[in-house]
């Protein structure tokens, strides 16, 4: 069996994102003629067609659509191997990175976090957008650099993943609420007006599970898409909001935090990003600063409770 030429890899990748032998042709400065015959050589050495007329143009089949992104990772990866390792000038260092955070990140762990990023590296510009979801594309695609969340089975199998720190749920009202006296049980959380977080419009999670073993059940007065938004309501009202303890440090200052009177799990937030960004000596330097930012102490961390039975 004749050992395949790796080379057919680059013009494959060519090939699938431009959709075109002209194009990929020009891109790669051939003839359009030897690229028809490389297209047969890749029809033939993967025995697919790849690329099928529709109409006027080119479409993928199935094969060189599942194939599409597995190829232009290992092109990528191949180009940063072969690339002469350069010494990372952070005084130089001019780009702009995008990640993805969902809310509350930001506000806690931002402003160390740019501090750190103009002091070492002044060219070096963060742009900061919102989480709506868990799609993993837009790092795939390249449109973000880094993300932070909890990783789930939803979560693409290829991307790297580090954890950065464990979170945990607690309650928050306002101060001068009812619930800042007295001994807090989960008789007397359960029956509050909560607000419930949810990007996807669930009305259920964790903590409702946690209440069952007690026979108890919160009522839900309003459904929201972030932690910001839950604890603005519970600020200007007796509602409860229930976000995550450090996620939401800076977010609750001038409110009244308490641990839940029912146990719920911890979770871990981590840092994800591409394969391909792995070795790239500034995305591993700004993946440091991330890093760091996330292990400063936050503010007003609240007491736990033990639940050596149901209360």
């Amino acid at each position: 069996m004749s050992k395949p030429d790796f080379n057919l890899l680059v013009i494959l990748d060519v090939l699938l994102t431009e959709g075109s032998v002209a194009r990929a042709a020009q891109r790669l400065r051939l003839s359009p003629s030897a690229m028809s015959r490389t297209l047969a050589r890749l029809r033939e050495t993967t025995g697919d067609p790849l690329l099928v007329r529709a109409g006027r143009g080119l479409v993928p089949t199935p094969r060189a659509m599942e194939i599409r992104e597995r190829v232009s990772q290992l092109v990528q990866e191949g180009e940063a191997i072969l690339r002469p390792v350069e010494k990372l000038n952070l005084k130089q260092l001019v780009r702009t990175f995008t990640l993805r955070n969902s809310e509350g990140f930001v506000e806690n762990f931002g402003p160390y976090l740019i501090a750190r990023v103009a002091e070492q590296a002044p060219g070096v510009r963060l742009r900061f957008i919102q989480k709506p979801d868990k799609d993993s594309r837009p790092l795939r695609d390249g449109t973000v650099d880094l993300e932070t969340g909890v990783v789930e089975k939803t979560t693409a199998p290829e991307l790297c993943v580090q954890a950065l720190f464990r979170d945990r749920y607690i309650g928050v009202v306002r101060k001068g609420h009812p619930l800042t006296k007295g001994k807090m049980t989960a008789s007397r959380y359960a029956t509050g007006r909560h607000i419930y977080v949810s990007r996807e419009g669930f009305d259920r999670g964790p903590i409702d599970e946690a209440l069952q073993p007690f026979g108890l059940e919160r009522e839900i007065i309003t459904i929201v898409g972030g932690f910001a938004t839950a604890l603005a309501l519970a600020r200007g009202s007796d509602l409860i909001a229930s976000v995550p303890e450090r996620h939401t440090g800076n977010l609750r200052t001038g409110m009244h935090s308490f641990p839940l009177p029912v146990p719920t799990p911890e979770f871990t937030v981590s840092l994800l990003w591409h394969p391909r960004q792995d070795a790239d000596p500034a995305h591993r330097w700004l993946r440091g600063c991330v890093r760091d930012a996330c292990l400063q102490d936050v503010a007003d961390t609240i007491p736990r409770i033990a639940f050596p039975e149901h209360q």
